[in-house]
């Protein structure tokens, strides 16, 4: 079981990487915005996973707090492109 979950979580830092390419490369501001935001969901996962395949409970207080800042950030971010104007 530990290993299934372990592969899974490695699968998602592939999918992660791929992710990462969208905000290097992403065409307008919203895609890159978009894709930070998976790239931290993609981690969240990955470090709930690790913390199940590893009995590490620790690591989910982590993923909870990674997931509150990401969070924050993209409100943040949604914030300030609505006030600068380049997104409505």
């Amino acid at each position: 079981m530990t290993e299934w979950l372990l592969l899974g979580a490695a699968g998602f830092v592939l999918a992660g990487l791929g992710t990462l390419y969208r905000v290097v490369a992403g065409p307008t501001v919203q895609d890159r915005v978009v894709a930070v935001n998976a790239v931290g969901t993609i981690t969240v996962v990955v470090l709930a996973l690790v913390a199940a395949g590893l009995d590490a409970p620790g690591v989910l207080d982590v993923a909870l707090v990674y997931a509150l800042l990401n969070f924050v950030l993209s409100i943040g971010l949604a914030k300030f492109l609505v006030e600068r104007g380049g997104v409505l």
